[in-house]
């Protein structure tokens, strides 16, 4: 990839003085260093925004099932799971517990 684009930015003195002293120990080039934080940053933006789009249609499908009547209430929910723990409880052996 071609490394044509300049960035410049402002910062403080002192954050540029640590950030090259670190730079230096890692022995890797400061503009190396940069290019990988870029890089993490728009991934992870890509990723969180990949994850809120997931979000969304999972409300709006949740939300469009409860208009169409298709959910249980909680009392079926833990009915249908204590039925459940029940079954498993006695095929292990451990009824009652």
């Amino acid at each position: 990839m071609s490394k044509d684009a300049v960035f410049t930015m402002k910062l403080e003195p002192e954050l540029r003085a640590e950030f090259m002293a670190e730079a230096e120990v890692a022995h890797r080039p400061a503009s190396q260093i940069l290019r990988d934080l870029m890089r993490e940053f728009v991934q992870r933006q890509r990723e969180a925004r990949a994850y809120d789009d997931f979000l969304r249609g999972k409300v709006a499908d949740a939300r469009e099932q409860i208009r169409a009547g298709n959910y249980a209430s909680a009392d079926e929910v833990e009915a249908r799971f204590a039925a459940r723990r029940a079954e498993l409880l006695a095929k292990a052996g451990l009824a009652g517990a």
